[in-house]
């Protein structure tokens, strides 16, 4: 089948059997195009919410699944590939954070969004990293535990010197492998360029931003912008997507390394698969497991 044929039958698929698709920022054009809704992780599951589709497919991984699934608890999720799962969701479990909040007990646990469902039943609050500031800004306690991404959460911590935060070593693997030194030599190529990065890359790389932001922050920046050229400090998808929808503007990746293996394991044919009813792996998830967790998101939609 030509990519024009397999579209139209995913698109005709949906409508036919009531599925609203979700797609992840990071995926590729290809799948955004047959998309109901296109953005940031949590967005899309608020989004989710708002339908009357009885079936999503979340095109993304599998904590974004989870969350659709907590806010959407009567709705069938499915996640489009069952092997898509991140590794900074997974560095963490419960019973890690339940010892170390024996430690700091006087400590409200800031949960990163990427994480599992399980986890955030014994954190206090979420946090996207477009809200991570505000959020933190508002908690009444002065001593934040915040997880798992300590490059998130030290960028955060700098903007609050007033307040004590405790980082644990977890972050993502791909922002993280991002060196000043990769700045410095795209910064060289192209010295007109502006730098947007992700806060999840390390504070050494954010330091050097003209801009620093969420996903759709970077775009809605680089969209916006009146300069001509930018280098993009996240998965480099991103460069594709503006390159598309920004073509008077040059758009140039900080590495070819800045790539999410399992954001890149969701294909057209896996889409069309699962609206067809035979790929894709449903997500189920326990009652308290849904409930503890929806109380770590609606404390993050109260303080957000």
């Amino acid at each position: 089948m030509a990519l024009k044929d397999i579209q139209d039958e995913i698109i005709r698929l949906k409508k036919e059997n009531d599925i609203c698709i979700l797609a992840h920022c990071y995926q590729s054009p290809d799948i955004l195009e047959v998309a109901d809704f296109v953005g940031d992780s949590f967005a899309l599951s608020v989004s989710a919410s708002k339908v009357t589709n009885k079936t999503v497919i979340m095109c993304g991984v599998r904590f974004m699944a989870e969350t659709v699934k907590i806010l959407s608890p009567d709705k069938k999720v499915i996640l489009s590939n069952a092997d898509a799962g991140c590794p900074m969701a997974e560095m963490m479990d419960k019973d890690l954070i339940k010892q170390v909040k024996e430690q700091y007990p006087d400590y409200t646990v800031v949960a990163y969004v990427n994480t599992t469902s399980e986890l955030k039943t014994v954190c206090d609050v979420c946090v996207t990293s477009s809200s991570a500031l505000k959020i933190c800004k508002k908690i009444d306690n002065d001593k934040i535990l915040f997880i798992p991404d300590k490059n998130l959460g030290a960028y955060i911590a700098k903007q609050l010197p007033e307040k004590e935060f405790k980082l644990l070593s977890g972050g993502c693997p791909t922002h993280a492998r991002m060196s000043a030194e990769n700045v410095k030599k795209a910064k060289a190529m192209h010295p007109d360029a502006l730098f947007l990065v992700h806060p999840e890359c390390v504070p050494e790389v954010v330091e050097l931003a003209d801009y620093v932001g969420s996903t759709t922050g970077i775009m809605d920046f680089a969209k916006n912008s009146d300069a001509k050229e930018f280098i993009i400090g996240t998965e480099n998808s991103i460069v594709s997507h503006l390159q598309l929808e920004c073509p008077d503007k040059m758009f140039y990746p900080l590495s070819k390394d800045l790539v999410c293996h399992n954001m890149k394991l969701t294909t057209i044919v896996d889409v069309l698969n699962c609206v067809k009813g035979i790929a894709g792996e449903e997500i189920i998830l326990e009652k308290d497991v849904m409930d503890g967790a929806r109380r770590c998101i609606d404390k993050m939609i109260e303080l957000g």
